[in-house]
């Protein structure tokens, strides 16, 4: 696709894989409209002034996800909207407030005003793995996950997964939206992502690596669904370039057991000297299962090992500040 002239939109855009969305899109000679909360808050948003090609083809733009209407005059003129915004909060006190408001709420905010733009030629949602696998299936080490799979949202409030429940209902809703109104709607469901970080700030997933340094399970599940942030960058643009893409795709390189990264970490850095053994160690293992790459390997998706990705984080945590090790 020759991107030269075209415009898109990106939501959420001084985020972890939204950042690099935008790098590539850059990258690729496209004028990107950036969301930010506040694009006058320069620590969120240098690295993205930084980036190549970001003086001539990036603008950014003020949006809240639960400002109605605010998407209208952002996604007005584009060809493409990439929807990566969403709040992540693993210990919500108020769930429906903090997590699931937000995220259908703010979905649909952007789904209606692309309904109103004629030009835009398909949008890409960031999704997530957890509104693939959290339900009652059972899960054996012979256990394929693909894309026909999705989460209960029943089953998810009654185990309190909050935010599992509110990626879930939010992705059912772009899907009913974008089918009564005619939008060309991909969907990404990446697992939990490593690699390097190009915002300078701490987001969800670095701290919780940041934990993974000092030995705590900070993630609420002993098995993490890993995949490169640079692969869920790539795959949002395929997913866009790609005539033929379409409906969900799943992005996991490999499910791992939480020790198996601990021990890990403890070869990559030995001065870390984590303990082989956790806190939750008497709760039962999560069994391990595999996740399908047949649709992601199909947009182009070559994975990254996990092992390079928690290397390249580890060592973004250092070069920023965050970890002296």
């Amino acid at each position: 696709m020759n991107a030269s002239g075209m415009v898109v939109c990106v939501t959420g855009a001084s985020g972890y894989v939204a950042s690099w969305v935008v790098k590539l899109l850059l990258q690729r000679g496209y004028t990107v409209r950036a969301t930010v909360r506040d694009p006058g808050d320069r620590k969120k948003t240098q690295h993205l002034v930084s980036l190549d090609g970001a003086k001539e083809r990036l603008h950014l733009f003020k949006a809240e996800l639960l400002d109605e209407g605010c998407f209208d005059s952002i996604v007005d003129g584009c060809q493409g909207v990439f929807h990566t915004a969403s709040p992540v909060n693993f210990s919500a006190t108020h769930p429906q407030k903090e997590l699931i408001d937000p995220a259908i709420k703010g979905t649909l905010n952007v789904l209606k005003s692309c309904a109103k733009v004629a030009s835009i030629k398909r949008v890409v949602i960031t999704a997530s793995i957890v509104s693939v696998v959290y339900n009652e299936k059972p899960l054996t080490p012979d256990t394929v996950v693909d894309e026909t799979w999705f989460s209960d949202p029943l089953f998810c409030e009654k185990n309190k997964h909050w935010y599992m429940a509110s990626k879930t209902l939010a992705e059912e809703a772009a899907w009913k939206f974008a089918k009564a109104n005619g939008i060309d709607l991909v969907v990404l469901n990446p697992g939990f992502m490593f690699g390097p970080l190009l915002q300078p700030t701490l987001n969800s997933t670095s701290e919780v690596v940041l934990g993974l340094t000092k030995g705590e399970n900070t993630f609420p599940s002993s098995t993490y669904w890993l995949v490169d942030v640079r692969d869920v960058a790539y795959a949002h643009i395929q997913a866009f370039e790609v005539p033929s893409a379409a409906g969900r795709y799943c992005l996991v390189q490999q499910v791992v057991p939480f020790q198996e990264i601990l021990k890990t970490l403890n070869q990559l850095y030995p001065t870390l000297g984590l303990q082989s053994k956790c806190e939750d160690d008497n709760k039962p293992v999560e069994r391990v299962f595999k996740v399908s790459q047949e649709k992601a390997r199909d947009l182009g998706v070559s994975f990254i090992p996990w092992e390079f990705g928690l290397r390249d984080i580890i060592e973004s945590l250092k070069e920023k500040g965050f970890l002296s090790i």
